[in-house]
């Protein structure tokens, strides 16, 4: 799969809401609950990070939920990008890239969302066919006004910002012409989570799902 057609992908996949929930799975018997939530609340798209040992379970369950697209986070190296294929991952979330990653995924067929934070960074991507990537971390790297500020010298490139990312600033980044959407973990608190409250997180979802720019 070549990197032109991963951001073809991951750039419809973004496209479905304006927040991709970022998730960090503790307890497996949470996965299809919080999927479901998520998915009633509008949020389809799911990024589970590799950082937990069941993360990999927590996708296969959660792939499983009718209505939603399951991607895996943290991708670091080729046998990440390998089990989470297997896992059912539909899509891949990286904080970064490297030559070593961008072949696994294009020898699984793995849609890659590549992070980045410089210019170079989004330059060497872009030639390299990807012009669908994960402004990470962002609010580190200079929130939405150097995002904004990328965007006029390589405005043939979108980003789903991701770090540091709230309710309260989402709108700031997805006001600008080159964000699809925008990755967040507060859609999925550890305390809702914990109380097994779904409602709670169907709602936090429903608000996300109605994020748009900043009037």
């Amino acid at each position: 799969m070549t990197p032109k057609a991963q951001s073809a992908a991951t750039r419809d996949i973004a496209a479905l809401a304006p927040i991709i929930p970022v998730l960090v799975i503790e307890d497996l018997a949470d996965a299809e609950p919080l999927a479901r939530a998520l998915i009633a609340g509008g949020l389809p798209a799911l990024e589970v990070t590799l950082r937990t040992p069941c993360a990999l379970e927590a996708i296969r369950v959660m792939a499983g939920v009718p209505g939603g697209v399951v991607g895996a986070g943290t991708l670091l190296t080729p046998e990440d990008v390998q089990a989470a294929k297997r896992a059912g991952a539909r899509f891949g979330v990286s904080p970064g890239a490297t030559p070593r990653l961008i072949a696994a995924c294009a020898e699984e067929g793995l849609p890659l969302l590549p992070g980045a934070a410089t210019a170079s960074e989004v330059m060497a991507l872009f030639e390299q066919g990807y012009d669908m990537l994960k402004f990470f971390p962002a609010e580190a790297a200079g929130g939405a006004p150097a995002l904004k500020s990328i965007g006029g010298p390589i405005p043939q490139v979108s980003f789903c910002p991701t770090g540091g990312v709230t309710p309260e600033n989402a709108p700031a980044y997805l006001s600008l012409p080159n964000v699809i959407c925008a990755g967040g973990s507060w859609v999925a608190p550890k305390s809702a989570m914990e109380a097994g409250d779904w409602a709670a997180i169907e709602t936090l979802a429903r608000q996300a799902a109605q994020l748009g720019p900043r009037a």
